[in-house]
């Protein structure tokens, strides 16, 4: 929280220790070290599990060609949430895990609970597409979710933004979906047509291709999206009715949705295509577009955060104007990288990137702190110590990249006001111009 220091320059509140966080001693870097290596080992483990029991199922030829064609959509899902994820990129573990715990530990417990009610609903008369419309979207969007819902539970500083849950989700979804499609190209594409012969067997996963992947390859994450949606908005609320009804709310949603999809789906292959055509353009589509335009619009939002939040720093002295709408952007921001390379080489570079997701990061956490999301003791102290070792390192890494361009007067942001060196070598305040140019060097006093 800022306020003034003695000494006359912005500050920050003085009811945190610079020693960390209180409320006990920190957790030893090796022993998180050590629980986030097991986590990740278990969830690869289990997503390796999965591909060998389905492998053991089908045999090494369908589980070859169902591996080598589900692989292909996999990395163009990982890049959009990776780009979506650009403003301030989530830690790379939380990315990891969140695919593989969809990949693995979802698809393994989903495909135990479908068979047990499959059995189930056939010991009493039933056909087993119930278990499609009424088992399987419950389970597997429950499951999907599961390690996203466990991190806000637990370890709620994962969520900085809206946008992260719907990456966590989507990376879980997306892992998901690609074990699963081994199954159907390779099992029910490949093995099927190939009990014919082998171009029959291509043919048959030729045509699965098509329409699991260019044509519904979205369906998993448009699902999972839901939920990672509700945890997004209830990560960024205060109020504790919402942050129990916003995640419910969306897996919920991502339930409905699923079964909905699957219903079409059943009936089409029971009935009449014309079911799934119907649902697929008159349905489906729209929603996509309208989540697709959503996340966009929630992403631009979440980006031009700095623009409406570090004011507040540039009136204490720590940002200068220009500083500030330099983050407004994606192109602002590479423009400002190329300019810091151009002056200070790659350490410029590497220094701005920093500085930028430092900034970022301060302006998501400055805004929690505006929303009241802090509202513990503990929990404000801890964020107070945040922000404060936040402008401590964009400090330091703006010192790497400022004053080094030969074609920029000496000048600096002070006292609410620029303060530039002119060629007669007088030093003079300029106000502050309505449209700032970026970027200017900056000085503390």
């Amino acid at each position: 929280m800022l306020a003034p220091t003695p000494n006359g320059q912005p500050g920050m509140s003085s009811t945190v220790a610079p020693s960390g966080a209180p409320g006990g001693p920190a957790r030893r870097p090796g022993t998180r070290a050590l629980w986030l290596g097991l986590l990740i080992a278990v969830c690869a483990a289990a997503t390796a599990g999965m591909v060998a029991f389905l492998g053991w199922n089908l045999g090494p030829v369908p589980l070859a060609v169902g591996l080598s064609l589900a692989i292909i959509p996999v990395p163009v899902l990982i890049g959009c949430f990776l780009w979506l994820d650009r403003y301030e990129p989530s830690p790379v573990w939380i990315l990891a895990v969140s695919f593989l715990w969809g990949a693995g530990v979802a698809t393994g417990g989903s495909y135990l609970v479908n068979n047990y009610f499959a059995d189930v609903f056939v010991r009493v008369g039933q056909g087993e597409a119930l278990v499609a419309v009424l088992v399987a979207p419950v389970i597997e969007e429950a499951l999907k979710a599961a390690f996203p819902l466990l991190l806000f539970a637990f370890y709620r500083k994962a969520f900085t933004g809206i946008i992260d849950g719907v990456v966590y989700c989507g990376l879980s979804a997306t892992g998901f979906a690609m074990v699963e499609n081994i199954l159907y190209l390779g099992g029910h594409g490949y093995a099927e047509g190939s009990q014919q012969s082998p171009a029959t067997g291509a043919l048959y996963a030729t045509a699965t291709f098509i329409v699991r992947v260019p044509l519904s390859g979205f369906a998993h994450p448009l699902f999972t999206a839901m939920t990672g949606l509700g945890l997004g908005f209830a990560a960024r609320s205060p109020r504790r009715a919402v942050r129990w009804l916003a995640p419910a709310t969306g897996l919920v949603a991502a339930m409905t949705l699923h079964g909905t999809w699957n219903l079409m789906a059943t009936l089409a292959a029971a009935i009449d295509p014309i079911f799934m055509l119907y649902g697929y353009f008159a349905l489906f589509v729209p929603i996509f577009f309208f989540m697709l335009g959503l996340v966009l619009w929630v992403r631009s939002w979440e980006g031009r955060l700095a623009e409406r939040v570090l004011p507040a720093y540039t009136a204490a002295g720590w940002f200068s104007p220009p500083e500030v709408i330099a983050l407004g952007t994606l192109g602002r921001r590479l423009s400002a990288r190329t300019w810091a390379r151009r002056v200070a080489g790659d350490a410029g570079f590497a220094a701005m990137k920093a500085y930028q997701f430092a900034a970022t990061r301060l302006a998501l956490l400055r805004d929690g702190l505006n929303r009241g999301l802090y509202w513990n003791p503990h929990d404000l102290a801890v964020a107070v110590a945040e922000e404060r070792r936040l402008l401590s390192e964009i400090d330091g890494y703006r010192k790497v990249f400022t004053g080094r361009d030969p074609l920029t007067p000496p000048a600096w942001w002070s006292a609410g006001g620029y303060r530039i060196q002119f060629p007669d070598g007088v030093v003079r305040p300029v106000p502050e111009p309505p449209s700032p140019v970026v970027p200017v060097p900056y000085r503390t006093y």
